[in-house]
């Protein structure tokens, strides 16, 4: 009896996510062909916070010069204090494509109480590019191991004016090369779409909002209405509390691409466990509660399927096989986006059950005091101002 009530719950959660949840597990939302745009090319500036990224930076830089934009595109470089040779590497970057003209690069000012590094030198970004003599109509967020393809800046810039769109994210395509990035990255998008379906994010009249830190194209002045990045200084996933704030001054919109990539290689498991780990508790505002309800939430969804296939009987085990088969099923279409084979599905609870561990890493990291740890800063403690 227990079983088959287990086995109910299942289906029901999976009958919901499949059918009532956006349609998220669809991959649908992408930037597709370059919408048609003939009025004039409004001017952008890109703002790249970095920080140790001297690995990276060179073919992000290169990326943004070698665009094919009719307007004016300009970039500049916050080197956050690195500890490599960041700053130079950006400056030869754009001297071999003889654009350094193009490209402002400065030192970041010390990091003050109440700022995350990225956002303290998004926010110097956004200071200099205010006092410029023509201040640009959008500023392009982007990191330091995003590489864009010729076409990407005019698609995301087209796009955006074609629909009013204060602010237009496109997910950058991660590395998928490394076994553990083979487990893990599909997973990681799957689970994102999961928790802020993009169809939900993109209508006007719902209250979820998500954008992709990686490339964020906003406009500068519905940013400034909404009080710029220092109203969210302390946030440690600020790509979607960006994207709060700028819903309520306009329609947003974020989607899948091929264009933008993300060079940035997760070799091992432990790679992949310090990008979660740095984040998932703040998803969970740093509440055991919350930690708990999705502990036993994940367990439901994910791990109950296998157990009732492998231990228990009857309509139970039935079920327990069919669920299984379900959420391989609405794992492909984000397996296939990403070239792999669709029977990666099939792992999907147990890189379900790995993800949960590392949430529970987390949490531990948080409790030692080194929550939201990136490039030798714990930051976690600044997200409990909000």
């Amino acid at each position: 009896m227990a079983n088959d009530l287990l086995a109910s719950m299942v289906v029901a959660i999976w009958l919901y996510l499949l059918v009532a949840r956006g349609g998220f597990w669809l991959a649908a939302e992408r930037d597709g062909d370059v919408p048609p745009w003939q009025s004039r090319w409004p001017d952008v500036i890109a703002i790249i916070p970095a920080r140790d990224e001297a690995d990276c930076i060179g073919a992000t830089i290169s990326s943004l010069l070698r665009q094919d934009y009719a307007g004016s595109l300009r970039v500049i470089l916050v080197d956050d204090q690195s500890r490599d040779a960041t700053s130079a590497a950006a400056r030869s970057a754009a001297a071999a494509i003889g654009a350094a003209e193009r490209v402002v690069v400065v030192s970041g000012r010390a990091l003050p109480a109440g700022w995350t590094g990225k956002l303290w030198a998004q926010h110097q970004g956004v200071e200099i590019a205010e006092q410029a003599a023509a201040p640009p109509t959008y500023l392009l967020f982007t990191d330091a191991d995003i590489v864009y393809a010729p076409d990407a800046l005019r698609s995301l810039v087209a796009h955006a004016e074609a629909g009013g769109f204060v602010l237009t994210s496109l997910m950058a395509k991660l590395r998928c090369q490394s076994f553990a990035e083979r487990l893990f990255v599909p997973a990681f998008i799957f689970f994102f779409q999961m928790l802020y379906p993009f169809a939900w994010a993109n209508a006007p009249r719902r209250g979820t909002a998500a954008a992709a830190g990686g490339c964020m194209l906003v406009r500068r002045d519905a940013l400034a209405a909404a009080g710029g990045i220092a109203a969210i200084r302390n946030a440690l996933i600020d790509d979607c509390a960006l994207a709060k704030r700028l819903k309520q001054r306009g329609p947003i919109w974020i989607g899948l691409t091929e264009r933008v990539r993300s060079i940035r290689a997760y070799a091992h498991v432990g790679d992949i466990r310090r990008m979660v780990a740095r984040t998932a508790y703040a998803q969970l505002r740093y509440s055991p509660v919350l930690l708990a309800g999705t502990v036993c939430g994940l367990g439901i969804t994910y791990l109950a399927p296998v157990a009732l296939a492998v231990f228990a009987g009857g309509l139970a085990q039935f079920l327990g096989i069919f669920v299984w088969l379900l959420m391989a099923f609405a794992f492909r279409p984000t397996l296939r986006f990403y070239g792999l084979s669709g029977l990666w599905g099939l792992a999907l609870p147990l890189i379900a059950g790995i993800y949960l561990a590392f949430t529970l890493d987390s949490a531990y990291q948080h409790a030692r005091g080194r929550g939201g740890m990136w490039k030798g800063r714990a930051q976690a403690n600044l997200s409990e101002l909000r």
